[in-house]
């Protein structure tokens, strides 16, 4: 074999009638408008094979993020540690939490996941990837590109002269008023990186930070304007596609969209001019080795008692309650019981000039803004929604703003210094020109 390969795998990650959307919080499946996929590369050549995923899923959490990438990781031939599994966060898709679930059924609140799929999701993606392996394709080059995506991003928090969150700019936004509040703090970026054998593309990796949902909760699955912006990519060029979420747990499209159902095209051509423009801008290197780093972290809970397990399991036990305020519970139960097991963070170093980094959760854009001013020496692109079992991850000053995402966020205030400790670490970032 070369001194490096890749081989792409793709799996069809679609749900059934009836199944549930975003953790049984909205209409389950009715039908589908376009499918959902889970689609990942497998680096190889440099000590042990490397496996990026990303899932068109709303999240996964906890023991299912952990089964899954064990899944992937034995397929490959490799360790968990070598492995990140992201998803791209559509609404009208499925969430996984297998405890959460387990919860839930012994206290007879509305389904968030249905196990055997679960399983079955997992079990056919480790098989598409041990079937990609011995296609395997020789690369010598990566390649990074860069371009703004014009009019959809904007922040979801807009603050008051107290201080506060005086709005929440949700996903599709009705009042004109809150629209017509400034784009407030972004990325405005969408960053790219691809695989090449020397003059040949095969591979491209796109991250951008915005939730990615036009309108749901019609039953209709949807991967949504980003996963329909990658396959209309991939459908041009032939060339495999990949899409991940950056840090947007408080970026939506609400400025630019009312979820008026013919804005959907109209935002997944604004991504696609994007990752046309980013591929024209990209530029290549050699590359005959890469460095993996991955660090470890425990994210405080939250201290709050509605956030504590005895007030959790009242609320999900509550015949009464919505399935959203039951189900949530369940996700706070399992978080809790998860906190002394660790979340990972990991780094995909190309010679210290092409840095990409790996996130759990809904990290807010200020790290992603963060991560790349302590390395202003080179390309960072970002992908979060890897490990979602804390939810939202909130700036320390975003609990004190108050606003829609510590409502429901899982670990507390003092994830931001863990948080960010660990991406300096993870960039070698002292010494280079950005934060300290």
């Amino acid at each position: 074999m070369p001194p490096l390969h890749l081989a792409t795998f793709a799996c069809d990650v679609t749900p059934p009638d009836g199944h549930p959307l975003c953790g049984g919080w909205i209409e389950p499946v009715r039908g589908v408008d376009d499918p959902l996929r889970a689609l990942g590369i497998v680096l190889l050549g440099v000590g042990k094979p490397t496996v990026l995923c990303v899932v068109d899923w709303c999240g996964i959490r906890n023991e299912a993020f952990r089964v899954w990438r064990k899944a992937l990781a034995d397929a490959a031939h490799t360790t968990p540690e070598q492995v990140s599994l992201h998803t791209v966060h559509p609404h009208n898709a499925p969430f996984a939490d297998i405890e959460a679930e387990k919860l839930i059924a012994a206290a007879g609140a509305a389904k968030s996941l249905d196990l055997k799929y679960f399983d079955d999701c997992v079990k056919r993606s480790a098989e598409a990837l041990k079937t990609a392996l011995p296609k395997a394709l020789p690369f010598t080059h990566v390649g990074t590109g860069a371009a703004e995506v014009k009019e959809v991003a904007s922040n979801r928090r807009i603050l008051g002269t107290d201080g506060k969150v005086k709005y929440t700019r949700t996903s599709a936004t009705k009042a004109k008023e809150i629209r017509d509040e400034p784009a407030g703090l972004i990325d405005p970026n969408l960053r790219t990186l691809s695989f090449w054998d020397d003059g040949k593309p095969l591979a491209v990796l796109h991250f951008y930070a915005c939730h990615p949902m036009s309108y749901y909760g019609d039953g209709r699955v949807s991967a949504d304007f980003c996963g329909l912006a990658r396959q209309k990519r991939q459908d041009e060029t032939g060339v495999f596609q990949m899409y991940f979420n950056g840090c947007g747990g408080n970026v939506t499209a609400g400025k630019y969209n009312d979820g008026a159902k013919e804005n959907r095209p109209v935002l997944r051509d604004k991504i696609y001019s994007a990752m046309v423009a980013a591929w024209k801008e990209t530029k290549r290197i050699a590359v005959k080795s890469w460095d993996w780093r991955f660090e470890s972290i425990k994210l405080p809970p939250r201290r709050e008692i509605s956030f504590g397990e005895e007030q959790s399991i009242k609320s999900l036990e509550d015949p009464k309650a919505t399935p959203a305020k039951r189900n949530n519970s369940a996700f706070q139960i399992t978080w809790l019981k998860r906190k002394d097991t660790p979340i990972e963070l990991n780094c995909l170093d190309f010679g210290g000039s092409v840095l990409n980094l790996f996130l759990p959760g809904e990290a807010f854009i200020e790290y992603q803004l963060a991560a790349q001013k302590m390395r202003p020496d080179a390309v960072v692109n970002v992908a979060a929604y890897g490990d979602d079992g804390p939810g939202y991850i909130p700036t320390a000053r975003g609990y004190l703003e108050g606003g829609y995402e510590p409502t429901v966020a899982l670990a507390g205030p003092d994830s931001e210094e863990i948080l960010l400790a660990a991406i300096r670490k993870l960039l070698k970032a002292e010494g280079k020109g950005g934060n300290k």
